[in-house]
């Protein structure tokens, strides 16, 4: 008796044990699923960049990272000429998601356009650096010495265009009459250089592919933007203030800097949407850009910077109601 008792006892043990594991594995999926079932389906479209820019290649892993999470959802990427033909996209419908730089952002509000009330933030990115390019023998020292020279001043609606002329005007050169500017970007810049270009301007996060891959055959250097041109530009108002003054890192392209940091001024990326946008599927894809920082990270050097303490700071938009969901959700 005492046997089958001990036998019984162990069984019921077994079952109390399996139902606890069930338990368990339904709280674990429950954790790492928190934003229900079934992933969300259906396509959207993406505006990121040109395409040796830092945009265009993190839409391109995000993407993949998407695919993982939700492999119903269908992303078209759109290529753009940069922040502000990716602002307007998403205002207008044309686009559902994008990166652009605040100043980008703010510039669009300030100016009124069709839909910028409707405009939301997803999350913060990481900062884009200005980047002004010369040949090593440049006798460009500033940027008051480009005046006369023929400059790169981005492509039309794209947020180096934005910075540049803001650059150029606070140091008394018109981009229309002083220089002769060109609309390369960062595809076509680089390999103008000398040639047919005395200098280019660039705003990406580092190192961006398309400096890195001649940094080693090509001789250039860049120009520092001081802290004394940076407040010049706050003192114009509007956008401007997204602007900072920072270093770009002595790592960003070593065979170019020789182990010295660069003055210059940084504004920071957002990852934009609209209000009508399923608040379901921005939660997934909030979770999914979060969650794959490091895996993005590895391939795109500024995404390591994608950090959930200052995600939530998407001035000057508010955070569109699905992205606040997930951050509530992981609110400590």
């Amino acid at each position: 008796m005492s046997t089958l008792l001990s036998r019984i006892g162990r069984r019921r043990a077994a079952v109390r044990g399996a139902v606890a594991g069930a338990v368990a594995l339904g709280l674990l999926l429950w954790w790492l699923l928190p934003l229900g079932e079934e992933p969300p389906g259906g396509t959207i479209t993406f505006s990121t960049g040109t395409h040796a820019g830092v945009y265009q290649k993190y839409g391109e892993l995000l993407r993949t990272e998407l695919r993982k999470d939700m492999p119903d959802l269908k992303v078209r990427l759109m290529t753009s000429a940069g922040s502000q033909e990716n602002v307007g996209r998403v205002a207008s419908g044309e686009a559902d998601f994008t990166i652009a730089a605040a100043d980008a952002v703010e510039t669009y509000k300030i100016a009124g356009r069709p839909g910028a009330e409707e405009l939301r933030g997803v999350t913060r990115l990481y900062d884009d650096y200005v980047q002004l390019v010369v040949p090593g023998d440049s006798d460009i020292q500033t940027v008051a010495d480009l005046r006369g020279k023929r400059v790169a001043i981005g492509l039309p609606n794209s947020g180096v265009r934005l910075i540049a002329t803001r650059l150029l005007k606070a140091v008394g050169i018109d981009p229309e009459e002083d220089i002769t500017p060109r609309a390369d970007g960062i595809d076509t810049g680089p390999g103008r250089l000398g040639d047919q270009l005395d200098a280019f301007f660039w705003s990406g996060g580092v190192p961006t592919d398309g400096l890195k891959q001649i940094a080693e055959t090509s001789d250039f250097r860049f120009v520092p933007i001081g802290e004394d041109l940076v407040t010049k530009l706050h003192e114009s108002g509007g956008a401007t203030r997204y602007y900072r003054t920072t270093n770009m890192p002595e790592s960003a392209y070593p065979t170019v800097q020789n182990g010295s940091v660069v003055p210059t001024m940084a504004v920071s990326n957002l990852l934009v949407t609209r209000a009508d946008m399923d608040p379901r599927l921005t939660e997934w894809l909030t979770r999914t850009v979060l969650d794959s920082r490091d895996g993005i990270g590895a391939t795109v050097h500024s995404a390591q910077l994608v950090d959930l303490r200052t995600a939530i700071y998407t001035a000057p938009l508010e955070l569109h109601e699905g992205a606040r969901r997930y951050y509530r959700s992981v609110k400590p």
